[in-house]
């Protein structure tokens, strides 16, 4: 359940949450309209999943193993995305929003790629149905969490006295930092034996 609310945290942070943000920092529908292609990684992540099969993180797989060693990468490159995405402006640089976005959506579905192998891989085939449903049941949540808790989080935020871009730029760090509850499970969880084999 952890990593399925880690596995849909980050996808509003790339797509309707920043579409949020950038409408209210006065970027034109225009732009707004090709942030679109941001989601691409999505469709496309099965090009790199056999890789993520073939290849050791150096210093993790060793540390963690092959499935955990890849979360954890996955979920620090996520962290930093968001982070990066976070420090950026839409008004003044929507290429580097635009960046920010796609690093955070290419880090969220290898991140997925590894959830789903470390999900079979973990569980018997009779309770293949109880983790996904479980799995999709959190990956709800982190959605929600990213989308109407972004939101309200950012307008807590601006209630303080923070003027809206720092508001944003805080509302995203705290989002970074609940992918931070998926790193925990990663290495508090159980390699699975087949993924040794």
């Amino acid at each position: 359940m952890f990593l399925g609310f880690s596995s849909g945290l980050p996808l509003a942070l790339s797509g309707s949450t920043l579409l949020v943000w950038m409408r209210e920092s006065g970027v034109d529908l225009g732009t707004i309209g090709l942030f679109a292609l941001v989601g691409t990684p999505y469709t496309i992540k099965f090009l790199w999943a056999p890789l993520i099969d073939a290849l050791k993180v150096p210093v993790l797989t060793c540390l963690l193993g092959r499935r955990r060693g890849w979360l954890v990468l996955s979920q620090l490159l996520l962290i930093v995305a968001i982070l990066l995405l976070a420090l950026t402006d839409p008004a003044r640089s929507p290429f580097f929003v635009a960046l920010g976005a796609l690093l955070v959506a290419t880090a969220s579905a290898t991140q997925d790629t590894v959830v789903d192998a470390f999900r079979v891989e973990s569980l018997p085939e009779n309770e293949q149905a109880a983790g996904m449903a479980s799995y999709v049941a959190a990956y709800r949540i982190g959605m929600l969490i990213s989308t109407a808790g972004a939101l309200f989080l950012v307008s807590y935020f601006e209630s303080l006295g923070l003027i809206k871009a720092s508001a944003w730029t805080w509302g995203y760090v705290a989002m970074a930092a609940m992918v931070g509850i998926g790193m925990v499970a990663a290495v508090l969880a159980t390699e699975p034996e087949r993924s040794e084999q």
